[in-house]
């Protein structure tokens, strides 16, 4: 046999052998449309929103429940943080405080990120499933959308099955739920294969005596400085709200933008100022659109009461920057808008920001 015979089936074994490897991959990795209709969970006898209804609604990055006693790899520069995933008694215990504070809150619509489903660092569980359970029968519907997930992610800090999703939960009555992808942050192919494929989920609640209310849920990229992927988000984020506008529909959106608010960026302390652009993506929406927080307040000498933001840092001892919000339609009336900072201190690193709404 030549050299030239063993030389072309060696590099046919070789790309027989690649192919297989990407195979493996792309089959164990997450790959959603641009758009795409999500399950909705909903029993029929769930009650119907109103028109002129006021709906109290509450917004948190729940961190997979892992609570605040860790600093997550992930938190400190170059992936140093000690720690890889929480106890499962952390976990139950932040589970039961969330249910509590849920509880005591009593809010109509729940928006949470950061959710796991399926994932290694939190024993595989549906943790969406396992909150329901702990509040009242009267959250019956929900839909949720998937932004992170693989049967095996081989980060030396991870190896195993990530799943994470977005979820709204809600009193009232669901009546479709679409996810939308958003931009991913440029990296190779199979980094990308691996990485988290942020969305948008847009969850309808029928309203009687009216047409509907769009209730919108995000959690946009972190560790995207320099690439402008957030930019390109906020850009989709705001064709979807101007398209609502346009089509006269109320809506409302929140979530955790990681984006500071604008003009922020010499606020914070020199140390943390890395991981932002000096010009927050997040001007477009706040120029375009009614936000919680205000402008006015997120340059006030009482902003500290909109922080949303604890990071996992030993030596940052409370919370030091707003970056969840709220956007609403100019045909929703706001009121009574808070950030909870006292009993959520020890449940994530982001506070809940709770707000109620009065229906057209």
């Amino acid at each position: 046999m030549s050299l030239n015979t063993l030389f072309y089936r060696f590099l046919f074994c070789l790309s027989l052998i690649l192919a297989s490897i990407f195979a493996a991959i792309w089959f164990s990795t997450f790959h959603p449309a641009d758009s795409q209709q999500e399950r909705i969970y909903c029993p029929q006898n769930a009650p119907t929103l109103s028109a002129g209804q006021s709906i109290k609604v509450y917004n948190q990055n729940v961190q997979f429940m892992a609570g605040k006693n860790y600093v997550f790899f992930y938190d400190l520069p170059n992936s140093t943080g000690p720690d890889e995933r929480p106890s499962a008694s952390d976990i139950n215990a932040t589970l039961n405080g969330l249910a509590g504070l849920i509880k005591q809150q009593d809010p109509d619509i729940i928006l949470l990120q950061e959710v796991d489903d399926g994932a290694k660092r939190t024993d595989h569980a549906d943790q969406l499933a396992q909150l329901l359970a702990l509040l009242p029968a009267e959250y019956a519907c929900h839909a949720s959308s998937i932004y992170w997930q693989a049967a095996y992610l081989p980060h030396p800090r991870i190896m195993g099955a990530v799943g994470t999703k977005l979820s709204i939960i809600s009193k009232y009555q669901i009546s479709s739920a679409t996810r939308i992808q958003l931009s991913l942050i440029p990296q190779d192919p199979i980094t990308q294969l691996f990485n988290l494929k942020r969305a948008l989920l847009d969850v309808r609640l029928p309203i009687k005596g009216a047409a509907e209310l769009a209730v919108l849920n995000t959690h946009l990229s972190a560790f995207a400085k320099g690439t402008g992927t957030l930019d390109k988000q906020m850009t989709k984020i705001n064709q979807r709200l101007t398209s609502l506008n346009q089509a006269k529909k109320p809506w409302l959106l929140g979530g955790d933008f990681n984006l500071l608010p604008p003009n922020s960026y010499p606020l914070l302390a020199t140390g943390q100022q890395a991981y932002y652009e000096a010009s927050s993506a997040i001007t477009t929406l706040y120029q375009q659109h009614l936000a919680i927080p205000t402008l006015e307040a997120t340059q006030s000498k009482e902003r500290h009461r909109w922080f949303t933001y604890f990071p996992n840092n030993t030596h940052i001892k409370q919370p030091d920057r707003t970056l969840d919000y709220f956007f609403y339609s100019s045909q929703l009336t706001a009121h009574n808008a808070f950030v909870e900072q006292q009993k959520s201190l020890t449940l994530s690193d982001h506070m809940p920001l709770i707000a109620s709404f009065t229906l057209p």
